[in-house]
């Protein structure tokens, strides 16, 4: 897999993975997220990733979003817990179009205060519906718990009484602190040589504007594992038991990958869905995930289940966590596993905005990017104790967090 990388004069970093399609994306990926947020500032950045949109210097809202779609292109962002991201797809000969954009709202939006006024209603419409579905509300809820007191833990859409105390002056001195150019990586995957790129690029970069780096991220709080139960007025009981797990930078993340994936990962075949969905159905929503962020990470077992089943289907989860934390898997097990995570790996990667996103998301958090043969080396380097060690240290039920939602 070969990359073409280079720095900018402002200090963003640039990652292209050249190929033949005639249709091309790029975005630009900032690590600034809603973890950090200050106390006062919960929701921000996802509040500043809608109003970027909303008018620049030289650009209304209107010709923002038609500068694109005119010629059959899309304009796109999303905020996380740690990054800000806002990409373009397009035809190849409209690439210098979209730099040009994506450097225009990222370095010039000066963020109207009408506008600001109207999408405090979008947010505010948006948070309504997230926590109309518990079975997504759970999540961040949990994750709140996890991290207790650190901004990790809070909702990126932030509250109510946050996103109407927000301003201009507020933006303008989140963007000041986070939209560092050294903290940004431009990310493209399409057919376009390396000097139009660097030509199309320096032009736009004229606009980034080099601010004094005084920020840091705040160390993560010490763990403290907490049970909790709410009654809520749901059809189903929501039930997530987890752990905090590894970081990005981890060198067991691979370990703690295929892990997650044979325990409740997206195959259907997974040991929750096929010992409690399939057998008895006591769930229709089965599942486990594992998030790792740059300086910590989260594991947790999602089930929705009805009241009268919600006791079965916790002790046969029990049951699981304490099988794979005991016993050894076969050759043939382990082997079946690495194959999956090699081909889910594999079709994650058919998408080409996937592409931009993870590798804009690699570059910013690593010095160097793997090689696809550098992760399936990776992959099979994974012995089965490992597994077992992994698992005794993330499912250790002395360190285990709950959170459950039960029906009033």
């Amino acid at each position: 897999m070969e990359f073409i990388e280079f720095t900018l004069p402002s200090g963003i970093r640039v990652l292209h993975k050249p190929n033949n399609s005639g249709v091309s994306h790029c975005g630009l990926m900032v690590m600034a997220g809603s973890r950090d947020e200050e106390e006062d500032e919960q929701g921000l950045a996802h509040f500043i990733e809608h109003t970027l949109f909303k008018g620049t210097k030289k650009r209304k809202a209107f010709h923002i979003l038609s500068r694109l779609d005119e010629v059959g292109g899309e304009l796109n962002a999303f905020t996380s817990k740690e990054e800000t991201f806002i990409y373009g797809s397009f035809l190849n000969t409209y690439f210098s179009r979209a730099i040009e954009l994506i450097f225009d709202i990222t370095f010039q939006s000066v963020f109207p205060a009408k506008e600001i006024e109207k999408e405090k209603d979008v947010i505010l419409d948006e948070i309504l519906t997230y926590l109309d579905s518990p079975a997504e509300a759970i999540f961040d809820d949990f994750e709140d718990l996890l991290f207790e007191g650190h901004a990790l833990g809070r909702n990126i859409l932030g509250t109510k009484s946050s996103i109407a105390k927000f301003d201009r002056a507020k933006i303008l001195k989140f963007i000041e602190r986070l939209y560092q150019p050294e903290n940004m990586v431009f990310c493209s995957v399409g057919n376009i040589s390396e000097n139009k790129l660097k030509k199309y690029l320096l032009k736009a970069d004229e606009l980034a504007q080099t601010r004094k780096k005084t920020y840091k991220r705040s160390p993560i709080n010490v763990y403290k594992p907490v049970k909790q139960d709410f009654e809520k007025s749901n059809f189903q009981s929501h039930i997530i038991l987890g752990n905090r797990a590894c970081s990005m930078h981890d060198k067991d993340l691979t370990t703690y990958t295929i892990l997650n994936n044979i325990h409740g990962g997206p195959g259907l075949n997974s040991r929750l869905n096929l010992n409690i969905r399939e057998k008895y159905g006591f769930a229709y929503s089965i599942e486990s995930f594992l998030q790792p962020y740059s300086d910590t990470g989260v594991f947790g077992i999602y089930v929705g289940t009805d009241q009268n089943t919600m006791g079965k289907a916790q002790k046969l989860i029990q049951k699981e966590l304490k099988k794979l934390s005991t016993e050894k898997l076969g050759v043939l097990q382990l082997s079946k596993a690495k194959k999956q995570l090699i081909g889910q790996i594999a079709l994650g990667q058919e998408s080409q905005i996937n592409q931009v996103i993870s590798l804009a998301k690699a570059r910013l958090n690593y010095e160097t990017i793997e090689t696809i043969e550098e992760i399936h080396k990776k992959i099979e380097a994974v012995k089965a104790e490992n597994i077992i060690d992994a698992a005794q240290h993330l499912f250790d039920p002395n360190q285990l967090s709950s959170l459950i939602y039960t029906t009033k």
